[in-house]
């Protein structure tokens, strides 16, 4: 069987725009195609803040997968373990949290690789070949060069040292925070302030002269959204599922209100 495609990474290096459902209450088998309903392309599956189990977790990649959604699985900072036994188990990208400086990235992107490019496990067949890999040289090679991995920038240290950590081999990615970055920055929410603005040039100029991604969370403000999309934010974190719930709710009893 052929290893299912990472759209989300084709997108991207296509330089086009990948659009993230952030899962943080959804449990079922549906989430992956009310995604796809909703004109998403990958699942932000949020081990971090989200109340998830593994088992959880890796079901919401399982049931993705044939869907074309691409599975995507943020884990703790201090949880690398947890990322690859999603990899093993469906996932098909990990976003890492806090990550500040180029010790942890190379870390981050040591644990994700399979050698000899890192260290990961072979853990027998994996989801993301319907269990019906090739050879495993030939498996190991294509999901290395399939999964995407993420590191999230949500610091003042991390904004500082986002050359290097952009320049680490097997970091497809840098995901700006911008809710923590705010908040370490005394300016908590304060998403356009002109520190936040140059954050974003900073951290997409360290990931053009890299090759690499530059992703966009904690911005649903349209106004601030256009603008860090227009300064070349393609990773994009486009709302959460209780937002999104709580939204089209509130617009609706709103509507009907009115009628009475």
């Amino acid at each position: 069987m052929a290893l299912v495609e990472n759209a989300t990474k084709r997108k991207l290096r296509a330089n086009q725009l990948a659009l993230g459902f952030s899962v943080q209450h959804l449990r079922t088998s549906a989430t992956a195609m009310i995604a796809a309903a909703g004109d998403h392309d990958w699942l932000f599956i949020d081990m971090e803040h989200g109340a998830f189990s593994i088992q959880e977790a890796t079901q919401l990649c399982l049931a993705a997968l044939p869907t074309g959604i691409t599975p995507i699985v943020r884990v703790c900072a201090g949880a690398l373990d947890e990322g690859t036994r999603a990899l093993d188990n469906g996932a098909l990208g990990v976003v890492v949290p806090h990550v500040e400086d180029v010790a942890q990235a190379k870390r981050v992107a040591d644990a994700f690789r399979y050698p000899p490019l890192g260290t990961r496990s072979w853990g027998g067949p994996p989801a993301a070949y319907g269990y019906r890999p090739p050879g495993n040289a030939e498996a190991q090679a294509a999901i290395n060069d399939a999964v995407l991995i993420v590191a999230m920038i949500e610091s003042s240290a991390g904004v500082a040292n986002a050359a290097q950590i952009a320049a680490v081999a097997g970091i497809d990615a840098l995901l700006i925070g911008t809710s923590d970055l705010t908040a370490e920055m005394g300016i908590s929410g304060q998403i356009q302030h002109p520190r936040v603005q140059q954050a974003y040039e900073t951290v997409g100029a360290a990931c053009r002269a890299n090759g690499k991604v530059l992703g966009m969370g904690g911005v649903y403000d349209t106004e601030a959204a256009a603008r860090y999309i227009k300064g070349g934010a393609r990773l994009v974190l486009a709302g959460s599922d209780h937002a999104y719930i709580v939204a089209a709710a509130k617009a609706r009893a709103e509507a009907l209100r009115k009628m009475g």
